[in-house]
């Protein structure tokens, strides 16, 4: 019997103040970078999809961003530990 699957990691980046799109505050922003990796046998073996994203602290927006786009954010803000 083989067991596979797929498991979430989540990793913060950076918060970076920001002015939401929703909101329209000048607020904290989290940066995140989602990935799925594919396990086989419970070991995490291969990223099978990455997304990046930030959220409002203000209003809990969430809005997804291109990795070009989470680099600049990075390249240009306050990087998280």
């Amino acid at each position: 019997m083989i067991i596979f699957g797929m498991k979430g990691y989540l990793r913060q980046l950076a918060v970076l103040t920001l002015v939401c799109g929703r909101c329209g505050n000048s607020a904290a922003h989290v940066l995140r970078k989602k990935t799925t990796k594919f396990t086989l046998f419970f070991v995490p073996l291969f990223p099978v999809s990455t997304s990046y994203m930030t959220q409002c602290a203000f209003c809990g927006a969430e809005q997804r961003v291109t990795r070009d786009q989470a680099d600049r954010m990075l390249s240009g803000g306050t990087r998280a530990r």
